[in-house]
Parts: C-alpha cells; sequence; structure tokens
C-alpha cells in the first residue's frame, strides 16, 4: 500500500508545497546562475527512470559552456567555477527536480538516476535499482554519498528496493538533511569514476 499509493501521494504533495512556498527561492537561483554561468539557467539531460522509461532530468547549471578553439568543452574541473561548487556543496542544483518528482519522473527517496548510456551493463541484480522511481535522495547517499564504491552503492540501492518503508523513508530523510549541512561524501568525477568501475568489471567478466 505505501509503496504503491501512499509514497506517490505523499511525493505529489510535498513536491506541489515546495514549488509553490520556494518559488522565490528558485527564480533568485535562476537569475544567479543566468548572470554568473550563462543560460541555460536549467541543465537537462536524459536519465532512466521507471522500469528504465527515459525521463529528462531538471537541474540548476552548475558549469559553464567555456570551449577550446575547436569548438569542444573544456574539462569539468575547469568549468566548475566557484559558484558551481557552491550550488552543488549545499545541493541547491538539485532543486529543479522536485519538478521531476511531481510529474511522476521521480520520487524523493529512491537509486539517483544515472546516465542512459550505462543502461547496458548492468547485471539482471543491478537492474532492480529501476523497479521502482529513482530519487532526488537515496539509501546510498547516506551511507556514503559518492564516498562509497559502486559496488557498495549497488548494494545500497537493491537493499533500498527490498526494504521500502515508510520508516525507512522518514530514516533517509533525516539523514539527508544532516549530510547536506555536512556537505559529506561529495566527488566531482563520481560519473566518470563509474565509467572506470564499468571497464574494470567488465574485463574481469570476460577474464
Amino acid at each position: 500500500m505505501y509503496k504503491r499509493v501512499i509514497k506517490r501521494l505523499l511525493d505529489i504533495l510535498i513536491s506541489a508545497l515546495v514549488l509553490i512556498l520556494f518559488c522565490w527561492l528558485f527564480a533568485i537561483l535562476w537569475i544567479l546562475v543566468r548572470v554568473k554561468l550563462g543560460g541555460p539557467a536549467i541543465f537537462t539531460q536524459d536519465r532512466p527512470g521507471l522500469n528504465e522509461k527515459v525521463f529528462k532530468l531538471y537541474k540548476f547549471r552548475s558549469m559553464t559552456n567555456e570551449r577550446d578553439e575547436n569548438d569542444n568543452l573544456l574539462p569539468d574541473e575547469v568549468r566548475l567555477t566557484k559558484f558551481g561548487k557552491i550550488l552543488r556543496k549545499t545541493s541547491l542544483d538539485e532543486l529543479p527536480e522536485f519538478w521531476n518528482i511531481l510529474k511522476g519522473d521521480m520520487s524523493f527517496i529512491g537509486p539517483r538516476p544515472l546516465l542512459v548510456k550505462y543502461l547496458p551493463y548492468y547485471n539482471d541484480r543491478e537492474r532492480l535499482r529501476h523497479s521502482i522511481r529513482p530519487g532526488l535522495t537515496g539509501y546510498a547517499q547516506v551511507h556514503g554519498r559518492n564516498a562509497i564504491s559502486w559496488e557498495q552503492k549497488f548494494e545500497y540501492d537493491i537493499y533500498y528496493v527490498e526494504h521500502l518503508s515508510f520508516i525507512t523513508d522518514i530514516k533517509i530523510i533525516i539523514d539527508t538533511i544532516k549530510a547536506v549541512f555536512k556537505s559529506e561524501g561529495i566527488a566531482l568525477n563520481a560519473l566518470e569514476d563509474f565509467d572506470e568501475y564499468r571497464k574494470h568489471s567488465n574485463s574481469d567478466t570476460e577474464a
């Protein structure tokens, strides 16, 4: 009952309330991002959701669009400004995902959605993370965030899927608030690290 109905109702009510009450904060951040980082202020990217259905994830831009003489984007660490680091450290860049939650693309709690290009590489057990809606935060995020290995992160995601409950979600929300204030476990190149993880895990399998 909670997983199929109540959880979704809470997502709708809370996300709508946040979008209404904090519309002023969204407006301020939108202006600051446009001034400091350029446009568009909202960054969109395809991510896999429930049952691996692809959706557009919304975030505030945290990097510039600076390019080299060949019109190629500069490395992330060059384009990530001091302001962008603040957005990420405080998780303010994630605020537009409340719209994803309201739409039904995401939930407040669930496995974080990764890139679409990784879909072919999941094994059957890892695919269980897509049997529920992805989350703004999740069990893995409050147990190390990007500071833990990908093997452990996937195990935490699957544990959450198999033990989903109202009490578990409340605990994750409380721990998320603590983690945000402490700025724990943040890593700039998380997705690049995933590329390395997949490279090694695939070579191990083939061997």
